[in-house]
């Protein structure tokens, strides 16, 4: 009696189960990444260099923000920014891991109510080649997450241009 060999066509379903997945896992980190780039279109934030002030080009991202990587004291963070707020604001728990001592502490106005916040100073701030030092900041207890609110301690020494979906710094 002769028993037919089976192996083949398991290895060959075999093969096409691990091709599919493969497609599958593609696909997702495809997706991964598009929607990475919809959330922070500035995520490889390019510096303008020229002659001229320095300068920084941010795009809009679809819920209509603008987020772009930074670093507080030489420590990689991400900023949205936020011509609404005072200061730079940080969440409590990024203020841990990146050093910042808290101050005086104050009450203030935010989109959602009043909080209390603590006072302190960034030795030094940078959005692409804009770099400011000795800038207020505040430590904000009740912020969740890590986004850092990129305020006016900061935008203040700069020149602001928006046109479609483009906002360009300028350190004047």
């Amino acid at each position: 009696m002769n028993i037919p060999d089976n192996r083949p066509r398991r290895a060959g379903r075999l093969m096409w189960f691990a091709a599919w997945l493969s497609l599958l896992g593609v696909l997702v980190l495809g997706f991964e990444f598009w929607l990475e780039r919809q959330y922070n279109p500035n995520s490889e934030l390019a510096a303008i260099s020229s002659e001229g002030p320095a300068e920084v080009v941010l795009q809009r991202n679809r819920a209509g923000h603008y987020i772009a990587p930074g670093l507080i004291n030489g420590q990689p963070v991400q900023f949205l920014v936020d011509t609404g707020a005072t200061r730079i604001s940080v969440p409590e728990g990024l203020a841990q891991r990146l050093g910042l001592k808290p101050g005086f502490a104050s009450r203030v106005t935010t989109a959602n109510g009043v909080a209390t916040v603590f006072d302190t100073r960034l030795s030094e701030v940078r959005l692409g080649s804009i770099r400011l030092h000795d800038v207020p900041g505040n430590i904000n207890p009740g912020m969740p997450g890590d986004m850092v609110l990129l305020g006016m301690s900061f935008i203040k020494d700069l020149e602001l241009v928006q046109r479609g979906d483009t906002l360009t710094l300028r350190l004047h």
